[in-house]
């Protein structure tokens, strides 16, 4: 398949909500949801999402922006709204938003909001192109436009730690890095 045969679809065409009731078994010791069940959720709604959109089957490659903003509690109804937001040759960046309900008080908060980035894969597990999106709302186009721009940071910042990272030696200037933080450097080797 290549690019001039893929038809344009919308973002309304994918658009995906995944709701469920959070259960005893999905709580940890403090009473409240594990992020990893939300994480898991978020997961499935992103490739159903995307699978929508590319009409193949997806694979997540990275997650960006998982910030729990507020805690989910057993009993509430935790709805998963995704929408493509940015679509490359073979990528796509699905926005999550997740929303508990506290059915018995009508509490509705808002937990977080997460970007996956799925791409499109054909039966041998290669990478297929996908349909381009079309943006039929100024909100759909704010939101293709900062996920390329925080596709494009991700890979500033990615190529610059990987710098960092291959630069690094333990010296004074690392040592100041660490003045004011909370830890120590250890009598001996440090690299040992």
């Amino acid at each position: 398949m290549n690019d001039e045969t893929v038809e344009p679809k919308p973002v309304r065409a994918s658009r995906t909500t995944i709701t469920e009731l959070m259960i005893p078994a999905y709580a940890n010791f403090g009473g409240k949801i594990h992020g990893g069940i939300l994480l898991s959720l978020m997961d499935k709604v992103a490739y159903a999402c995307a699978s929508r959109h590319a009409g193949t089957y997806c694979v997540t490659v990275s997650v960006d922006g998982v910030d729990f903003l507020q805690p989910v509690d057993v009993g509430d109804l935790v709805s998963l709204k995704a929408s493509v937001n940015y679509v490359g040759r073979t990528s796509l960046v699905v926005g999550i938003q997740v929303i508990a309900e506290t059915v018995q008080q009508a509490v509705v908060k808002h937990t977080n909001t997460s970007y996956f980035t799925m791409v499109a894969r054909d039966e041998d597990g290669e990478p297929v192109v996908v349909p381009p999106l079309t943006l039929e709302t100024e909100d759909e186009i704010r939101r293709f436009v900062t996920a390329s721009a925080r596709r494009k940071l991700r890979s500033r910042v990615r190529k610059r730690m990987a710098a960092y990272r291959k630069e690094f030696q333990l010296d004074e200037r690392a040592e100041a890095a660490l003045n004011g933080e909370r830890c120590v450097i250890a009598d001996g080797d440090a690299g040992g």
